[in-house]
């Protein structure tokens, strides 16, 4: 086996890439596979950065809708929360106890207007018709004893007119009887009335809508969370009373975040909603973020006469985490200058988290396109393009640059190319 070089074998970029002779690496590794893409030029604006600070993209102070004392604080500062997470609960004991007296006339009022839609039952109905016909006979019986004592009195027996006008008044009450008990008859068969019905439903809506009232202030004795976010400020504490309007707790959004940076006016007339920038945050050197103008206020800060220039970008959380924290100091790269001709190479290529950005290259080894010799380079970043990145550094149109793969490899290591990354096309001007 190759003796390896010692000076060689210790010397380590700054990046982490091991360089080694090739002989030796050809030696004793299988190459690895990578995909690559091809280095291009391109003309672009001239890039310029600008000092900004990471901002939510929501922030929301939870004050309280109620008067209440607070028996419950679910949650910490810092803490993650979902939207509508519980975050405070006040005392609702006195509430709950006039919701189940609503809840109570509530089923009355039902029960109420049931027994009115539902109609007579038939044992009613069976009940005023043998009243009808127990009054239909009665009436019956007394115009026969009136038919009779009409024709004694014409003939002259034993009737007198007492005895005649008395039994005219029972058949003329009888026949009264009957056709009342006829009527209840009636309406016992068709039932209630619509307007009795209308009423009933009228007052079962109205006991509803009660207990709706009563739910909502209930509702307000528990303080959610309106959007998902971080809480970032606790304001009470179990025990304290709060009067309506109280602050609860401080929540921001920051699964997107803005960041404000302060630009010369000057620049504005080349910048557009939309338009791309690239984020540097000198706490997250191993990170590479991008984002997109999302406003620029037309209002200058008449001591620096600069303008605030919002950035919105994508923020990524880890485990709950986000690595975009509100009031990181950060720098953001807008094209703001005059066309030039610019190296770049697709975002993937770049390797992150050393004292510099990193591109692998790979040089061709043995006239194979497909072989070749992995070759770390230090670069300096530039304005974004898309997909792709503006480099400066030892590097030109056509040189290949792994793009997949690359987090693993060495100075000096043999690499075979799997797979060659198309680039997007230019964008029309």
């Amino acid at each position: 086996m190759p003796r390896l070089n010692l000076a060689a074998a210790l010397a380590v970029c700054s990046f982490g890439f091991l360089t080694l002779p090739a002989a030796a690496v050809f030696g004793q590794t299988a190459a690895e596979p990578v995909t690559v893409a091809a280095v291009v030029e391109r003309e672009i604006a001239a890039g310029h950065s600008f000092v900004g600070t990471v901002m939510p993209l929501k922030t929301s102070i939870i004050g309280s809708a109620v008067d209440g004392r607070v028996i419950e604080y679910l949650v910490d500062q810092g803490q993650f929360v979902e939207k509508d997470q519980p975050l405070c609960k006040l005392r609702t004991e006195t509430l709950e106890i006039e919701l189940a007296a609503a809840k109570a006339e509530q089923e009355l009022r039902k029960e109420e207007l049931a027994e009115l839609e539902n109609g007579s039952l038939p044992e009613d109905i069976a009940q005023t018709k043998a009243g009808m016909e127990a009054a239909k006979a009665t009436k019956e019986y007394s115009k026969a004893t009136l038919d009779r004592n009409e024709a004694l009195f014409r003939q002259g027996r034993a009737v007198t007119e007492r005895e005649l006008e008395l039994a005219r008044s029972t058949a003329s009450r009888d026949e009264q009887a009957y056709l009342q008990a006829k009527a209840i008859h009636e309406l016992t068969v068709q039932g209630p009335r619509k307007e009795r019905i209308a009423q009933a439903k009228a007052r079962a809506l109205m006991q509803s809508e009660q207990v709706r009232l009563i739910e909502d202030r209930i509702s307000k004795h528990t303080l959610v969370a309106p959007f998902d976010g971080y809480v970032t400020a606790e304001h009470t504490e179990v025990g304290a009373w709060l009067a309506q309007g109280d602050p609860v707790a401080e929540v921001i959004k920051l699964d997107e975040v803005e960041i404000t940076a302060f630009v010369p006016g000057e620049f504005l007339s080349q910048l557009r909603q939309g338009t791309e920038a690239r984020v540097d945050v000198p706490a997250l050197k191993s990170e590479l973020f991008s984002g997109t103008v999302s406003t620029v206020v037309p209002s200058a800060d008449t001591r620096s006469r600069t303008f605030p220039v919002k950035v919105l970008v994508q923020n990524r959380i880890v485990e709950n985490d986000p690595l975009l924290k509100s009031g990181l100091l950060a720098r953001v790269s807008l094209p703001v200058g005059a066309k030039q001709s610019a190296t770049l190479v697709p975002k993937d290529a770049l390797v992150l988290g050393g004292d510099s950005p990193m591109v692998v290259v790979v040089d061709a080894a043995s006239g194979s396109e497909r072989e070749g010799v992995a070759r770390a380079v230090p670069v300096e970043l530039g304005i974004a393009d898309g997909t792709l990145i503006e480099i400066k550094g030892p590097l030109k149109a056509g040189d290949r640059v792994v793009v997949r793969g690359n987090e693993r490899l060495r100075t000096g290591q043999r690499v075979t190319v799997e797979q060659e990354a198309a680039l997007e096309s230019k964008p029309a001007n």
